[in-house]
C-alpha cells in the first residue's frame, strides 16, 4: 500500500519536514559520488549495527570505532537506493505535516529523532548478533505514523494497491490504513525471525517506531498549536 494524499490540511508550514526531506537529500546525493567500497564503509560507519552496542569488544576487534551512539541518529538520514529514499521520504511527506503542525517545529524534530533512536534500539534487541548496518528513516516515519494513528484516526488516505499489475486506487480510513501497516511490520518481523531471511529489512525497527510514536506523543504536543488545528480543521470540513 501506497499512500497518495490524507484528508487533513497542514494548518502551518511545515519547515521541519522540509528540512529533514532536504537533509535526505543531501546525504543521497553525496552516497551517489561514493564509490562502491566508499559507501559500504561510509553505512558501517553511519548506519547502526548492533553488534557495535552489544558486543563492543568484538566490533573493535573487527574495525569498528569504539562508541558508535552518534549513529542512532545518522542512520536515519542514509539511504540505501533511489526507491529507499523516494519511498520514506515519500511517507515522511504525506504524514508529518499534521505531527508537525500540533508540535511546532523544533519540537516535531525532537520527537522524530527520538522515533528513530528508539526504533533502532528495538532492532537491536531482536538481532543482537548482526553485523548488518541499517539506513534509513523507516523507524522515525513508523514513530510519525503512529503519532497520526492517535491524533486524526478519523482522517481518511487515499491509497495506491497494486493487484497484480493493474493500479488500485481507494480512499480507506487512516485508522485502517496504519493499522494494516502496522500489522504487516510484526507479521514480516515474525516470519523474518522464524525462517532467517529478513536481513534486508529492519522490521522489528519499523513496529518499535510505530509504538515509540504513540508512546511518547503527549509529551510533545503543543496544546495552543492543537486548539488551532482542530479548530480550523473542523471548520473546514
Amino acid at each position: 500500500m501506497i499512500p497518495l494524499k490524507d484528508s487533513i490540511p497542514n494548518v502551518f508550514r511545515p519547515y521541519m519536514v522540509w528540512t529533514i526531506i532536504g537533509s535526505n537529500a543531501i546525504v543521497f546525493m553525496y552516497t551517489l559520488s561514493l564509490t562502491q567500497v566508499s559507501m559500504v564503509g561510509f553505512f558501517h560507519f553511519f548506519g547502526v549495527v548492533p553488534i557495535r552496542f552489544t558486543q563492543p569488544e568484538l566490533a573493535m576487534q573487527i574495525g569498528y570505532p569504539d562508541g558508535g551512539y552518534y549513529t542512532l541518529i545518522t542512520h536515519m538520514f542514509i539511504h540505501g537506493g533511489l526507491l529507499h529514499f523516494v519511498l520514506n521520504n515519500w511517507m515522511l511527506w504525506i504524514f508529518a505535516d499534521n505531527i508537525e503542525d500540533v508540535m511546532g517545529p523544533f519540537r516535531f524534530l525532537v520527537f522524530y529523532l527520538v522515533c528513530g533512536a528508539g526504533a533502532l534500539v528495538v532492532h537491536i534487541i531482536f538481532n543482537m548478533d548482526s553485523q548488518i548496518p541499517v539506513v534509513g528513516a523507516s523507524g522515525a516515519i513508523a514513530g510519525v505514523m503512529g503519532a497520526y494513528l492517535l491524533l486524526y484516526p478519523h482522517a481518511r488516505v487515499i491509497t495506491f494497491i497494486p493487484i497484480f499489475f493493474l493500479p488500485y486506487i481507494i480512499e480507506i480510513p487512516a485508522v485502517v490504513f496504519l493499522g494494516v501497516w502496522f500489522l504487516i511490520q510484526v507479521v514480516s518481523a515474525i516470519g523474518a525471525d522464524i525462517t532467517g531471511t529478513g536481513a534486508g529489512v529492519a522490521w522489528w525497527a519499523h513496529a518499535g517506531g510505530f509504538i515509540v510514536g504513540m508512546a511518547i506523543i503527549p509529551l510533545f504536543r503543543d496544546k495552543k498549536r492543537c486548539y488551532r488545528c482542530y479548530s480550523l480543521n473542523r471548520r473546514k470540513k
